[in-house]
């Protein structure tokens, strides 16, 4: 008997297809291509951490882009002084020292409450940074000069995005992961299962802001030169939300369903209307809201469920269809 069940093999068998195509992009198109897959990429690895935790727990954060900013600007501060290998290293540990913060201190919290703050908090950082630059070094923004071309950047972003899926993937299979869905069926069901619900929170909250965190500092050198605007811009929490919605949050490859058209769209509106952006974000918003709550995965499912089950009832119908 083979160790590899379909249900293995469907979702490895389907990431190997992805990113055997990716792999040969940098071969294949220029340098502005490059720089469309590089941003759709970059996307992917925020919408599915931002979905590794919000998709379970069902919380919304809006915190994306503190955790996002806090890479940028640990490569910003630190790019010239340590090999950039180690740059990463503090970026994350800086990431995750924020996010345990923020995590044992917020996610008590719930509903409107969390999202409230999560978008509080990405102001307060920004501000805090500004305030920092002005008063403390005497200018704000910093120049990024590291020589890391773009094929650099597209290349970490892939091998971050793998061990990311590969992360969900076990996650999605463990105590941590069931506990997680317990938790976000019903909190009350969780604590009355023994369930920790605070550490099982935190602990993913740190795992999702880790790879975002990772992900700022490898788009640093994008860069060269990074103000607290640029790096702690709440608009890319909002893209990320959109985009994990309209794939659908709580399958592992749902985000990247909504992550390649939206990057396409986007690219599109801020090229012809850049002075409308936001006004024309809000309205994709609604509409993915009001047409699909529960993103393209969740349709798909819903349509195909019929199906299947008439399926199954005729194989149950033949003969020795129900043998063991």
């Amino acid at each position: 008997m083979s160790i590899l069940k379909p249900d293995f093999i469907k979702p490895v068998g389907l990431g190997a297809v992805i990113f055997a195509a990716l792999a040969f992009l940098p071969s294949l198109v220029d340098s502005y291509y490059m720089s469309l897959g590089i941003s759709i990429v970059s996307f992917a690895v925020l919408a599915t951490a931002w979905s590794m935790f919000s998709g379970p727990t069902r919380y919304i954060s809006l915190a994306t882009v503190v955790f996002f900013g806090i890479g940028a600007y640990t490569v910003a501060v630190l790019g010239e002084v340590l090999p950039f290998p180690l740059v990463l290293v503090c970026a994350g540990l800086a990431g995750t020292v924020i996010a345990l913060l923020v995590g044992f201190s917020t996610l008590r919290l719930a509903g409107v409450y969390f999202v409230i703050f999560t978008f509080g908090l990405t102001e307060l950082v920004r501000q805090v940074v500004s305030w920092y630059e002005v008063n403390v070094t005497r200018e704000m923004g910093r120049y990024v000069f590291l020589d890391i071309t773009q094929n650099d950047i597209y290349w970490q972003l892939l091998a971050l995005f793998a061990v990311l899926l590969l992360t969900g993937f076990i996650l999605g299979r463990s105590r941590l992961g069931f506990a997680l869905r317990i938790i976000g069926e019903d909190e009350t069901v969780a604590k009355h299962c023994g369930i920790d619900v605070t550490r099982v929170k935190v602990a993913l909250f740190v795992l999702s802001a880790l790879f975002m965190t990772l992900t700022g500092a490898i788009m640093a050198p994008r860069w060269t030169y990074i103000d607290p605007v640029i790096a702690f811009n709440p608009m890319l929490s909002f893209q990320v939300v959109i985009m994990a919605l309209l794939g659908g949050p709580r399958r592992l490859l749902g985000p990247l369903l909504g992550v390649v058209p939206l990057t396409l769209l986007f690219e599109i509106l801020t090229a012809n209307f850049p002075n409308h952006f936001s006004i024309l974000l809000g309205c994709v918003f609604l509409v993915i809201v009001y047409l699909l709550p529960g993103g393209v995965v969740d349709l798909y499912e819903k349509y195909s469920a019929p199906k299947k089950r008439v399926l199954a009832t005729e194989q149950n119908a033949k003969p020795g269809g129900n043998a063991a």
